[in-house]
């Protein structure tokens, strides 16, 4: 036969089971909530990464286009100076009137550059219009 004391034995081991089950019951809760929270964040992260990549892309791009017109700017440089070369070389027999005319056909209307070692000032002269404050005027 069951005694008081098995009952009561079996009572307190059925409240310490339901008593675990609630506290694995909130555990679980607040689990869900932070893997909930969590779950969001990586979201947001996962969209700024992306947002990130598109412009780590945009970047590359301009920096692509960025290189081309820089080496197109060198090309035209390299093509000035070898039409300068020119124009010196050929006029030296030429007056100076010639060795102009000459140079115009080959180089741009107007370049604007940052450094450039000529010997002949003859080629240059500042504009001094109110707008272009010491731009150098090729012809």
């Amino acid at each position: 036969m069951i005694s008081l004391e098995q009952v009561q034995l079996l009572e307190s081991r059925v409240a310490k089971a339901i008593e675990y089950l609630q506290r694995k019951d909130a555990e679980n809760a607040s689990l869900l909530q932070e893997k909930s929270s969590l779950q969001s964040k990586l979201d947001a992260n996962q969209k700024r990464l992306d947002e990130l990549e598109m412009l780590v892309m945009r970047f590359k791009d301009d920096q692509s286009k960025i290189e081309d017109g820089i080496m197109a700017a060198l090309d035209r440089l390299s093509q000035f100076e070898a039409a300068f070369e020119s124009g010196l070389s050929h006029g030296s027999g030429q007056s100076s009137s010639q060795q102009k005319e000459g140079v115009k056909k080959n180089a741009p209307k107007k370049e604007k550059l940052s450094e450039v070692d000529l010997n002949s000032e003859e080629f240059f002269e500042i504009n001094e219009a109110e707008d272009n404050s010491g731009e150098l005027d090729i012809f």
